[in-house]
């Protein structure tokens, strides 16, 4: 209970620069936790590469997001150029999204202590003010004592709030190297099977189960 009061205490000594820094923070853990919930579950790391390669040889025993993209990809295709498009569709779908959120991931990550930086200007102007102001000795004390602690605490909160964001989206960075690995594999895997259906058929290639 007194942590929480100590946090409350230094939150309203940092002024109303600590509302945009809370709106930043929410914003930011929203945001980063969705993100990163939407890219664990894509990619190689759910799936054993033994089992998604027998999903290409037999797309109809595919399962979850990676069966999907295997049928997606196979069906009624007549040449590589045709599994080539699917695959960058489905590279565009899935890591489009992607893309845009880390962006705005990555402005409010960068935002956080410019805003607290924001709050060190506003608490010099108010010390300043008190030094100009003059007036009884302990109005200035606590005037000054009060211009530096929302001089201080803005940019250490915003600082906090960055640090983790960096580390978040760098988490989320190596999903996402992941998941486009994991497409190439796959992309690469089907065109050889492809490939190899077409040679063994001896006529247009096939990429049904089986053949």
């Amino acid at each position: 209970m007194a942590t929480l009061e100590r946090i409350l205490e230094i939150w309203r000594a940092g002024g109303w620069v600590m509302l945009p820094l809370l709106a930043i923070c929410l914003t930011m853990f929203f945001v980063g936790v969705r993100l990163w919930l939407s890219v664990r579950g894509r990619g190689g790391r759910m799936v054993e590469e033994r089992t998604w390669m027998e999903w290409v040889v037999e797309p109809r025993r595919g399962e979850g997001w990676a069966g999907e993209v295997i049928r997606y990809t196979q069906d009624e295709v007549t040449s590589v150029e045709d599994i080539h498009r699917r695959f960058s569709e489905v590279a565009v779908a899935e890591l489009g999204p992607v893309d845009r959120q880390l962006a705005w991931l990555g402005t409010l990550v960068a935002a956080a202590p410019l805003v607290g930086l924001l709050g060190t200007v506003l608490g010099m102007l108010v010390t300043f003010q008190a030094l100009a102001a003059g007036g009884g000795g302990g109005q200035v004390t606590e005037a000054m004592a009060a211009g530096i602690s929302q001089a201080l605490f803005p940019p250490e909160v915003g600082l906090c709030i960055a640090l983790p964001g960096l580390i978040l989206i760098q988490v989320i960075r190596r999903r996402r190297a992941e998941f486009e690995a994991f497409l190439a594999r796959l992309e690469s895997v089907t065109t050889q099977r492809f490939n190899r259906a077409g040679t063994l058929g001896g006529g247009r290639p096939s990429m049904a189960p089986g053949a």
